[in-house]
């Protein structure tokens, strides 16, 4: 009887043992299993993501900008095709604002269009090149007096001043939002005739083919360029005593034609010098223009872009 005991004594141990084996064979199959599905899921995940990353479309961004824009939305560009490489930018056209919307008549192609002047967008608006729900402000300017940079003979100049006749002077003609912005504040002090007889930031600026500084103190003294480039070029050559441009121009030619300046026109005598944005109705990238849009009143790093070249985020 008591042999008896013991081999079932001992056939029971046995049958704990392999009990307990085949718990650690189940146990330790389940961790291989659940390790291997998370595996199996994380490299679906990376899989997936490099797929996304392989499957973004590539666009290419046809811009059309004011002149003052040259340097510094150049730089803007490149930057952005850095952080997205998927977006590239076809020969930015870079033309006075007025030449700007002459080409969006004319039917050229563009994704977005970014003037100088309120007035030259709401006209863009007005005739439908421009897409107005996507329009949006976005830099300020200020309008400066400058001269050839080595003139020692003038160092501070006012409107007052410009006034008395002096001064020989270079202005951006019609087609120029920084001509139209001097002519306003030129009319402040009795230096242009504006063809409806307004005055300041009530004035377009435009002479409309009047000779509109005639019998002022400034009559046979301007010299009128298409393009702000052409204006700061004339006062770096000394062709004139000063001229009239933005801020952001005097960095913009420092080494092609460098000027100083000599007095800061003061900002109530014309209209807000600001530069709007817009994605154009004939887009066939108007998602991804709007995104460049955004990323220009957005990041940091390109703030510290416009901020070198002059322009100051209007938002």
């Amino acid at each position: 009887m008591k042999r008896m005991k013991l081999i079932l004594a001992a056939v029971c141990a046995v049958a704990l043992v392999a009990a307990f084996a085949l718990v650690g064979c189940s146990s330790s199959s389940s961790s291989s299993a659940a390790s291997s599905s998370a595996a199996s899921s994380e490299a679906s995940s990376s899989a997936s993501a490099s797929s996304a990353a392989a499957s973004a479309e590539a666009v290419e961004l046809q811009i059309f900008a004011a002149n003052s824009l040259t340097k510094a939305l150049a730089e803007a560009q490149d930057l952005y095709t850095q952080q997205n490489p998927n977006v590239t930018f076809a020969d930015t056209q870079y033309k006075s604002s007025g030449e700007l919307n002459s080409m969006l008549e004319a039917g050229s192609y563009a994704d977005i269009e970014i003037t100088a002047s309120k007035g030259t967008m709401d006209t863009a608006e007005e005739k439908g090149y421009i897409d107005p729900a996507t329009r949006v402000t976005m830099f300020k300017n200020d309008l400066v007096i400058v001269t050839k940079a080595d003139n020692a003979d003038i160092t501070a100049v006012t409107l007052d001043d410009v006034a008395t006749g002096k001064y020989t002077v270079c202005v951006g003609d019609d087609s120029v939002p920084a001509g139209n912005y001097a002519n306003q504040s030129l009319s402040t002090v009795g230096c242009f005739n504006d063809p409806d007889g307004k005055v300041g930031s009530e004035s377009a600026g435009k002479a409309n083919g009047t000779d509109a500084y005639a019998g002022t103190p400034l009559d046979g003294k301007v010299v009128t360029d298409t393009s702000v480039g052409n204006v700061c070029q004339h006062a770096a050559s000394g062709d004139v005593d000063i001229a009239f441009v933005y801020t952001s121009d005097v960095e913009r030619f420092a080494e092609k034609s460098p000027v100083k300046v000599v007095g800061t026109v003061p900002a109530d005598t014309h209209k807000n010098i600001t530069y709007p944005g817009a994605v154009t109705a004939q887009s066939k990238n108007a998602e991804a223009a709007a995104a460049f849009l955004d990323w220009c009143m957005t990041d940091k790093d390109v703030a510290e872009i416009w901020q070198k070249w002059g322009f100051e985020l209007a938002a």
